[in-house]
């Protein structure tokens, strides 16, 4: 088999974080793959590197502004108060608050850029981010286990330099994070091998294909219980190939996720390890630029002999490693047989016996073969830093204060602004109350939501709490700048000389955020009318 250049990234702080006692997601199992690898003596026949870890700014590529800022300052303390009681970013128990949550997302995505921006170089043709792989999460809060999305920040990065990229779910679970962040676009398609029904995250019909350009460009698979590697590679193969040979990707990303195989506490297939990896093997053999990353997986010893099975994959020496384990830290984890394996159970294949899987691979290699060719796009250079970094404009902010460059106004007025765009426009709104509005001027709907522990509906309410008001508006409110008196102000404030005395010193008790007091009343605050 042909060698190829495999890059490896990861960092060993990775293992250092914890959801908290008895939830089932470990990132200790990175450490325990990374330990397995070393001792099968791979780590010399790849670049290993240790990834920098993503900044903040990296990541509101795809997520808002506020929610990195929330994640950025969370604790298990505050996280009853920032979260508004529960309502706002970490919804339900699936997503704790725990300690050094924003530094472990740092690692997870600043392990995927990297691993994109090695692709995209040309330095590696494979690249593998076990760190990675948290499909769930979505633009504006969390899911599924799942804080930052890291796919979407890799899959971002390389569409820098390649026209078109191809991403790839066999996560028991679908893979709606991703898909939902390029459902318009045809510079990706998505395609999702999943368990669906009453399952998390209830999403990937395959009446869910794409819309407006990226009509067409997403592929769902459901599947349901137990299904085999030979049932798997019957439906995997023939679809790969299809969209290989009509899209014609410049890049891959495969999430192997682990929680597909058989035995595992949150899935429900009956893979092996053999045909787990036997995705890689197969996509490999494109010889296309390829990115492997981690995913679910909640039997941490079934997680660490298939990534390292699978990391063996893509070099190219899966059939010269030794199946009986060699000794490692880890090694009493393993028994009672301690060998490379995870062999299948006796569930039944319930898509066999009602010849469901016919069925949907026939609907899938139908709506491919409706895609007339690869689209294209005009490429250009896109310089890797920003014009005002290039100017010399982008001054550090302890630099600017020394030499005298920061503007006090802007800051004033960067400061009013964040406290306006809190207040919920004065008139109402008419939009519906399911309607929302980001930082960005884009709008979004409540869905529902389902726990990944439970596989049940979790109902939130928004308006329990001290949460943003319904139907509030970023970038729309009524603020204006006064030219006579040189500041900003609302659009129904009162000049100043029309205030008497006791409304002035009434308006004068109020400062930040603070309860009104005075003449002025709560309604009026809320309103905006009064400062």
């Amino acid at each position: 088999m042909s060698k190829r250049r495999v890059a490896y990234y990861y960092d060993g702080d990775t293992g250092s974080y914890t959801y908290g006692l008895g939830h089932p997601m470990k990132p200790h199992r990175m450490r325990v793959t990374h330990d397995l690898v070393s001792a099968y003596g791979m780590l010399d026949k790849m670049h290993v590197l240790r990834p920098k870890r993503a900044t903040p700014e990296a990541m509101t590529a795809f997520h808002t502004d506020e929610y990195i800022h929330f994640l950025n300052r969370v604790t298990p303390e505050t996280a009853e108060e920032l979260t508004y009681h529960g309502t706002r970013f970490l919804m339900g128990e699936d997503n704790p608050a725990f300690e050094g949550v924003f530094e472990f997302c740092s690692i997870s995505a600043g392990g995927s850029i990297s691993a994109a921006q090695r692709i995209s170089s040309g330095a590696a043709d494979i690249s593998i981010n076990w760190a990675g792989g948290l499909h769930h999460a979505k633009k504006r809060e969390a899911s599924g286990f799942c804080y930052i999305n890291d796919i979407v920040l890799g899959i971002l990065e390389l569409l820098r330099t390649y026209p078109r990229v191809l991403y790839i779910d066999i996560d028991c679970h679908h893979g709606d994070g991703v898909e939902e962040a390029f459902y318009t676009t045809d510079r990706v398609m998505t395609c999702s091998f999943h368990k669906f029904g009453e399952y998390f995250p209830g999403t990937g019909t395959q009446e869910d294909r794409g819309r407006g350009k990226g009509r067409n460009y997403t592929v769902n698979i459901p599947l349901k219980d137990g299904i085999t590697d030979e049932a798997f590679k019957r439906v995997f193969e023939p679809i790969i190939n299809k969209i290989m040979e009509i899209y014609r990707p410049g890049a891959v990303i495969l999430q192997c996720g682990a929680d597909s195989l058989a035995g595992d506490k949150l899935g429900c297939f009956n893979l092996t390890m053999n045909g787990h990896a036997h995705c890689v093997q197969y996509l490999r053999a494109f010889n296309v630029p390829l990115i492997l990353l981690g995913g679910g997986g909640y039997t941490v010893k079934n997680v660490a002999r298939t990534w390292t099975y699978e990391t063996a994959c893509a070099l190219g020496i899966q059939d010269d490693i030794d199946p009986n384990l060699p000794w490692n830290e880890y090694f009493e984890w393993f028994g009672p047989r301690y060998r490379l394996e995870v062999p299948e159970n006796n569930m039944d294949d319930l898509n066999v016996r009602d010849g469901s899987l016919d069925k949907v691979r026939a609907t899938a290699l139908q709506q491919l073969s409706q895609l007339p060719c690869a689209p294209s796009v005009g490429m250009h250079e896109v310089p890797r830093e920003s014009l005002g970094r290039h100017l010399g404009l982008d001054i550090a902010e302890e630099d600017a204060d020394e030499d005298g460059g920061t503007d006090d106004l802007d800051r004033r007025l960067a400061q009013h602004s964040r406290f306006v765009y809190k207040l919920q426009e004065p008139g109402g709104s008419d939009e519906s109350d399911d309607e929302r509005y980001d930082s960005d001027g884009s709008s979004y709907r409540r869905r529902k939501r389902m726990s990944i522990l439970s596989n049940r509906v979790v109902n939130v309410d928004p308006d329990i709490g001290r949460g943003p008001p319904r139907g509030r508006r970023f970038f729309k409110s009524a603020v204006r700048w006064d030219e006579t008196y040189g500041r900003v102000r609302l659009g129904k404030e009162p000049v100043l000389g029309s205030l008497n005395g006791s409304r002035l010193g009434g308006m004068m008790d109020v400062t930040g955020r603070s309860t009104p007091g005075g003449d002025v009343t709560m309604e009026e605050w809320e309103d905006g009318t009064s400062v």
